[in-house]
C-alpha cells in the first residue's frame, strides 16, 4: 500500500500554498482522468483540473498549456502535469512561458533527475506511450522528490534564468 505524500494544498490566495495544476488536451484527456482519481483517491491531493473539461478531438494543446504554465508561475511552490499525445507539444509550449521549467516525463527515473537537478515545476506526460499505471507511478516521483540545492544546480538554473532575458 503506497504511503500519502504529505503536501500542504490551501486557498489559492495563498502566497505559502503548494497549488497542483493539471491539464491536457484530447490525447491525454482519458490519462487525465485517471490521473486526478489517483491523486485524490491514493496520494490524498487535490489536483486543479484547468482543462480539457470534455473530449474534443479538434482541441489545442498549447491552449491549455498556456493556461496551466500561467498558474504554475504564480507561486514558486506551485507545480503542474500537462498530458498530450507524446507529451512534447505541452513540453515545448510550456517552456516558452518564463520561469516554468517543463520536462518530458517519459519514465520514474528520468523524472526523478528532472525535478532534484533542475527543479522542474511542471512534468509533461506522453498519454499514448504510458499505462496508466506508470504514469501515476511517474506523477507520485515527480511530487515526492525535492529540489536539490548544490551549487552546481544552483549555478545552472541561474544561466538558465538569465537566458529567459532574451
Amino acid at each position: 500500500m503506497n504511503k500519502p505524500i504529505r503536501l500542504k494544498f490551501v486557498k489559492f490566495d495563498s502566497n505559502s500554498c503548494v497549488m497542483l495544476y493539471i491539464a491536457s488536451d484530447h490525447g491525454g484527456f482519458q490519462l487525465k482522468k485517471y490521473l486526478i482519481r489517483y491523486l485524490k483517491n491514493q496520494l490524498k491531493i487535490k489536483a486543479v483540473d484547468l482543462g480539457a473539461k470534455k473530449y474534443d478531438g479538434a482541441d489545442d494543446y498549447p491552449d491549455f498549456a498556456l493556461a496551466l504554465g500561467k498558474k504554475v508561475v504564480k507561486n514558486k511552490t506551485n507545480k503542474g502535469v500537462l498530458l498530450c499525445r507524446n507529451g512534447i507539444g505541452v513540453c515545448i509550449t510550456a517552456n516558452k512561458i518564463k520561469g516554468i521549467r517543463a520536462a518530458l516525463g517519459f519514465n520514474i527515473e528520468a523524472t526523478e533527475w528532472a525535478r532534484r537537478d533542475d527543479h522542474v515545476n511542471v512534468l509533461c506526460l506522453p498519454a499514448e506511450y504510458l499505462s496508466a499505471e506508470h504514469a501515476a507511478a511517474i506523477v507520485k516521483k515527480f511530487l515526492e522528490t525535492p529540489d536539490d540545492n548544490d551549487a552546481r544546480f544552483t549555478r545552472r538554473l541561474k544561466k538558465i534564468a538569465a537566458i529567459e532575458k532574451f
